[in-house]
């Protein structure tokens, strides 16, 4: 695996921009086959990502916090903002809203044992390649990895 990822990533993918309706980035999995999608602002500049698991919120709605009644107080389990961020994700109506916005991301000079890497320990399936700007320039996917070892 001494390839680099831009000798496998596929150049120019299909991005999105915050704005973009959640019905439309559902259309465009659908029809292109794909389980995610880079979100770009108007400049390309990478900002989030939008995959299958955050559109699955739309479907699944939000459980309340666990929490214990003590003395007429309510003394929550967990962090109540955490719960604040998950019901305005299952009800967005935009990529903006529904997005992981701290996508994990991969320069193209990387070796692509690095990115094979990452999205193991990461537990992802694609990587946006960005350039030293932040720019997105292409995707490397858990397929492109297998597609690249059985050529070898």
């Amino acid at each position: 695996m001494s390839k680099t990822v831009a000798d496998i990533m596929t150049t120019d993918p299909i991005s999105v921009s915050p704005e973009t309706s959640l019905q439309e980035a559902i259309q465009i999995l659908a029809d292109k086959k794909i389980s995610g999608l880079p979100v770009v602002d108007e400049q390309g500049k990478l900002i989030g990502i939008i995959s299958e698991t955050d559109l699955t919120w739309q479907a699944t709605g939000v459980e309340p916090p666990p929490y214990i009644m003590f003395l007429d107080s309510v003394i929550y389990l967990q962090n109540p903002a955490k719960h604040n961020q998950e019901v305005h994700k299952a009800l967005g109506q935009t990529v903006g809203e529904a997005m992981s916005d701290r996508p994990i991301s991969i320069q193209s000079d990387k070796l692509v044992r690095e990115a094979a890497r990452i999205m193991h320990e990461k537990k992802v399936r694609r990587l946006p390649v960005v350039d030293a700007q932040s720019q997105l320039i292409g995707i490397i996917t858990q397929g492109d990895v297998i597609r690249m070892m059985a050529a070898e």
